[in-house]
């Protein structure tokens, strides 16, 4: 394939591709939910919430087991009150008559680029190089993305969000330095401020000679993890075929530079072999996955049975549309037929906890999402009961499953007759009707930006926005 021409044109593409998020971010300011006291939220900020405490009833899902007929109480302060098996008194009960489980955490992903439809690869690549430097790639990815840098920045990153959030997604890595204000988020973002800190750091290509000023940007993360700054540093690393000398002695370099350390987390890892499994092991580094993009790309995906049989902690990430998968909920089917292929018939519950639990606890946030327990944000989601046992019906399920979704407390995304009964009369003028895979639903996209009286887009006029510079938008519920 042939390169395309390195101008500014490229830059633009380069420093939102691969830039990450590399230092700390100042602390965020207090904010406000409107017609509420005045309170630090850390960072999330709504409008629509639910009236009084309520409990919602149904399968509960925990790290350990599924809690057949139990409630999830949340109080007025938004938070979760107890998970319980006998009826709460003092609270509204919903009955939901599904399952119920954490909101869904994808630690790899792109979202300024999930505004795309998946891109068809004509070959197999050996790295990520060859595609990245190919004629197809610039003229269907990178050129509508700089496209839509330059005349509508931030509508795409938006739009991603909703994306991820129809699909049972509240937390989202992958963001650039070039991201919106986290002030105007719909999920949570893990490289951002969460929670009140700054505590992640990513990028997407080691240091090189060709990139000035990427030695001392990743010496500087890495004495950050040093002097425990830093809980999560997500990196790149070893995409490409196993057979890739470039690909895998990505790792040897990673070694040289003082980052395989306890907070390092690498994304990819297709080239590596179980000896470098090994080695993270040792140092409690960790490893997310993302097998979509990677047989598409590569036709190859990362000995992922290797790595759980070491012990290594995983998670899974759906990567980006154009070459991964629509959904983190799809991307746990793909996971499983992997696996099956490398001999490894995994358990569904273990599927889940690499999108919850587990990818809490690689997130350095395990202290307040992954799982749901009293005294911790009511970030969750309710899935339709269509199997009999809920982790399967976890690891089955497709976006069109999602009822309800739930972020710091938040009526961020639901259906229709659940929300109006939640939310109390009005809740229908105050949220966006959508149609999402033939269901009624409402929508939350009622952030405003911090320190104005601005108010944030709706679904329909970022649709808009995008279609007016990229016929060919990638929709939503598909």
């Amino acid at each position: 394939m042939g390169t395309h021409d390195s101008g500014k044109h490229q830059d633009v593409f380069e420093q939102s591709y691969t830039e990450g998020v590399t230092r700390a971010l100042p602390p965020p300011p207090p904010r406000r939910r409107r017609g509420l006291n005045l309170r630090t939220l850390g960072d999330m900020v709504s409008q629509v919430a639910p009236v009084g405490a309520i409990a919602l009833q149904g399968c509960v899902l925990t790290p350990e087991r599924a809690i057949e007929n139990g409630f999830v109480i949340i109080g007025e302060d938004r938070t979760i009150l107890s998970v319980q098996e006998k009826a709460p008194q003092g609270a509204r009960i919903h009955r939901t008559q599904g399952v119920i489980l954490p909101g869904l955490i994808d630690l790899h992903g792109h979202p300024e680029y999930n505004v795309f439809a998946p891109w068809e690869p004509p070959q197999a690549y050996d790295n990520r190089y060859q595609w990245r430097t190919s004629d197809i790639y610039n003229k269907l990815i990178r050129d509508p993305q700089v496209l839509l840098r330059k005349t509508i920045p931030g509508v795409a990153a938006r739009y991603a969000e909703v994306r991820a959030l129809v699909g049972g997604v509240t937390a989202i890595q992958g963001a650039s330095a070039n991201y919106p204000d986290p002030g105007e988020s719909l999920v949570r973002n893990v490289d951002l401020n969460i929670f009140g800190h700054s505590r992640a750091r990513s990028q997407v290509d080691l240091p090189s000679a060709d990139r000035p000023g990427s030695a001392e940007t990743f010496k500087s993360i890495v004495n950050g993890i040093q002097a425990r700054e830093v809980d999560a540093f997500y990196l790149h690393l070893a995409e490409g075929r196993p057979s890739d000398e470039r690909s895998w002695r990505e790792f040897d370099q990673l070694v040289e530079l003082g980052g395989l350390t306890s907070s390092t987390v690498i994304i990819h890892g297709t080239a590596l072999s179980r000896e470098h499994f090994g080695r993270m092991r040792e140092a409690g580094a960790k490893l997310v996955w993302s097998p979509q993009s990677n047989l598409r790309l590569y036709n190859e995906t990362t000995r992922v049975k290797d790595a759980l049989e070491l012990g290594l902690p995983v998670a899974i990430g759906a990567d980006w549309m154009p070459s991964g998968s629509t959904s983190l909920l799809a991307e746990l089917r793909v996971a499983r037929r992997a696996l099956a292929q490398q001999g490894l018939e995994i358990a569904p519950q273990q599927l889940v906890r690499m999108v919850t639990s587990d990818a809490a606890r690689i997130a350095g946030l395990d202290s307040k999402l992954g799982s749901l327990e009293a005294g911790r944000p009511a970030d969750l989601i309710v899935l339709e009961r269509r199997h009999a046992d809920a982790w399967e019906n976890v690891v089955q399920a497709d976006p069109s499953w999602v009822d309800l979704v739930m972020i710091d407390g938040d009526l961020s995304y639901g259906r229709v007759d659940w929300l109006e009964s939640l939310a109390g009369p009005g809740a229908r003028e105050r949220l966006e009707y959508v149609i999402a895979w033939g269901k009624e639903m409402l929508l939350d996209t009622s952030h405003s930006v911090y320190g104005t009286n601005t108010p944030a887009p709706t679904l329909s006029k970022l649709r808009a926005d995008l279609i007016g510079q990229y016929p060919q938008l990638g929709p939503i519920f598909i």
